[in-house]
């Protein structure tokens, strides 16, 4: 499978509002279809927050809800 194939699905409900929004944005950026605008409205989101697409080869188990030096960091400084 390539990387430019799509296996997962997920399916959202969406009120009028919502739905009239993200098709007048999709119509203002020029996007080919209402998946691809929300895909790029989601790496958008994911970035503002500090978020950004794992690399090839990095593990589940690299991701953490806090980095190191953070909670294990002020563990250590307390004993």
């Amino acid at each position: 499978m390539s990387s430019d194939e799509r296996a997962e699905r997920l399916q959202i409900m969406l009120s009028q509002e919502e739905l009239r929004a993200l098709e007048d944005w999709r119509f203002a950026k020029r996007m080919p279809s209402r998946a691809a605008a929300v895909r790029e409205l989601l790496r958008r989101g994911l970035t503002a927050e500090g978020f950004d697409l794992a690399g090839e080869g990095v593990q589940s188990k690299q991701f953490g809800i806090v980095d190191k030096g953070g909670a294990e960091a002020s563990t250590d400084e307390d004993a």
